[in-house]
């Protein structure tokens, strides 16, 4: 028998939809989404179903599409497909092909959704994938939000089978005679997350056999916990945030009172698209200098004696910064790419397409833009600033070439290389520089 009681207990303890919502069921052809699919069809829900061919295993992928085909037409249910060339725009857009996928997925998913008029879309991830994720984040580095791992419901996006472990699944779909594909991706240990799912848990199930029972329980608690500190911010924001037009104020002294501190703040700026070290970086030079600045994608955070302000980026100026994060090795900009390399090797050379960095002085994102009108920088071998107006004509860089000037700037607003011409002094490789940053210029 199916679970069927265990799965309406579930939907109604974590709201997931009503009895008379239209579901769109994400469906591969594998046991989880097919065991799904039969536990809506006996519950008598109003569901269609949607199928991702990402034209990445050949026939396999053509068998997969045929059998979701051939499984709706059981169920007399609609059915919807879709074609990626998902390799080509993992290119276009310098992504891994398992985000690319990812990608255009869920914007599939939301496009039917809105133009059909469906209240959710169901996923098919169980308790084993919320380890996965949970165990992925910590791998990476995480907050606390990443340590729920997956939620039963964000958005339009619904997770029914959160309650039940891959066992579990495994046993209902033999028990019950369902008939799936296998997708043989999920053996290959080249993707992080297989490589969790067959190296990993396997050991730490030897350790806890109730495992996936212990990791729920571990997930509710963080959850619930991010919760207070969800509130305890809401709190924080609405003492300390004073609004003058488009502007956000926070008072430095407030700031410094935050317990804890760096917890706080990240969290007051992070809507704003700010990250965890440029935070850092901010309260690292509160007492500092007054009109130092410091960007994130949409918005600058400027030190202005006795208060931080968080100002929208211009429209004009937003679109002409490309960012380069920490998990990113290269950036095109129109049709010149910058290179990051990364060594322990205390290397220099004499070559103006490329720029040795002191690594640790990084602040990340990285900003990368054409030159601005009052831009300057302290050239490689100088002590004092120059105006980057004044080295290009010392350079005599013809006009056509000076407009198409790349800059690379750090996190806290600083230059660190005037691409193709001269890195900053200030971030040049000494003595006591670890880590070497070899950033490079090229045409694409």
């Amino acid at each position: 028998m199916l679970p069927l009681q265990q799965f309406n207990a579930f939907i109604e303890t974590n709201t997931l939809f009503s009895a008379d919502d239209k579901i769109l069921l994400a469906v591969s052809g594998g046991k989880d989404s097919v065991l799904m699919v039969q536990l809506f069809k006996q519950c008598n829900y109003n569901f269609s179903i949607a199928h991702c061919n990402f034209n990445l295993r050949g026939d396999e992928a053509q068998r997969d599409e045929s059998f979701v085909r051939l499984l709706a037409h059981t169920l007399d249910v609609p059915f919807y497909v879709t074609h990626f060339d998902t390799k080509s725009y993992a290119t276009a857009n310098h992504i891994s092909t398992q985000m690319a996928a990812r990608t255009l997925r869920y914007n599939w998913f939301e496009e039917i959704r809105e133009k059909n008029c469906y209240q959710f879309i169901a996923v098919a991830q169980h308790q084993n994938d919320a380890i996965e994720t949970l165990l992925l984040n910590l791998t990476r580095g995480t907050g606390i939000s990443g340590l729920h791992g997956i939620l039963p419901k964000r958005d339009f996006i619904i997770r029914p089978l959160l309650f039940l472990s891959r066992q579990e699944i495994e046993d209902f779909v033999a028990d019950n005679n369902l008939d799936f594909v296998e997708d043989s991706s999920n053996q290959t240990t080249k993707y992080a997350r297989n490589s969790i799912r067959l190296n990993v848990i396997p050991h730490l199930q030897a350790i806890n056999t109730n495992l996936e029972r212990t990791f729920a329980q571990n997930i509710n608690r963080f959850a619930e916990t991010e919760e207070v500190l969800r509130h305890v911010v809401a709190e924080t924001r609405q003492k300390l945030e004073k609004w003058e037009d488009d502007d956000i104020f926070y008072d430095i002294t407030a700031i410094e009172n935050l317990t804890p501190q760096r917890l706080l703040f990240y969290e007051l700026i992070k809507p704003y698209n700010f990250t965890e070290s440029v935070a850092d970086e901010v309260l690292a030079s509160l007492n500092k200098q007054s009109g130092t600045s410091f960007y994130s994608e949409t918005h600058r955070a400027t030190i202005d004696r006795t208060v931080v302000i968080i100002s929208k980026l211009p429209k004009s100026s937003s679109t002409e910064h490309h960012f380069l994060h920490v998990n990113e090795d290269f950036k095109v900009v129109d049709n010149q790419k910058i290179s990051l390399f990364k060594t322990e090797s205390l290397l220099f050379e004499a070559n103006k397409f490329k720029a040795f960095v002191d690594a640790d002085k990084l602040i990340f994102p990285l900003i990368i833009r054409y030159k601005q009108e009052g831009d300057r920088f302290m050239p490689l071998g100088m002590r004092n600033f120059k105006k980057l107006s004044d080295f290009l004509i010392n350079q005599k860089i013809p006009l056509p070439q000076k407009e198409r000037v790349i800059l690379l700037i750090n996190g806290n607003g600083e230059v660190i290389w005037v691409a193709g011409l001269r890195q900053d002094n200030r971030y040049k490789v000494n003595a006591t520089t670890k880590k070497v940053a070899i950033f490079e210029l090229s045409n694409q």
